[in-house]
């Protein structure tokens, strides 16, 4: 695996319950401020490998960029399964619910 895709891995497993990241903002932790389709990629195909908490990554609005019904359904559902409340269009409040882990070093 490589070095870039190993941080993407280590990123999304360590999204505490609860809260959310998007896609842009694990790139960037990750070493890649444009590498947001990246870690869409890994997501896709590492997720089910590496039991990656999948439902906890959104797009830079907020928004479940999920398009396919029962799947874009299932996030939803993890997400509020975990308090995170999400609109009937699949938005999330990220000013609420945004994980930071800069702010949790801080602390």
């Amino acid at each position: 695996m490589q070095p870039y895709t190993q941080r993407v891995v280590s990123i999304i497993k360590a999204i505490p319950e609860g809260t959310v990241m998007t896609y842009g903002q694990v790139a960037e932790l990750a070493g890649n401020r444009r590498g947001a389709r990246q870690v869409v990629r890994v997501l896709h195909s590492m997720s089910g490998i590496y039991n990656l908490p999948w439902h906890r990554v959104v797009n830079a609005k907020g928004e479940i960029s999920i398009q396919e019904e029962e799947a874009r359904y299932m996030q939803i559902f993890y997400l509020k399964e975990e308090g995170v409340s999400a609109s009937e269009d699949g938005r999330i409040d990220l000013e609420k619910y945004r994980y930071n882990p800069e702010r949790e070093e801080e602390r």
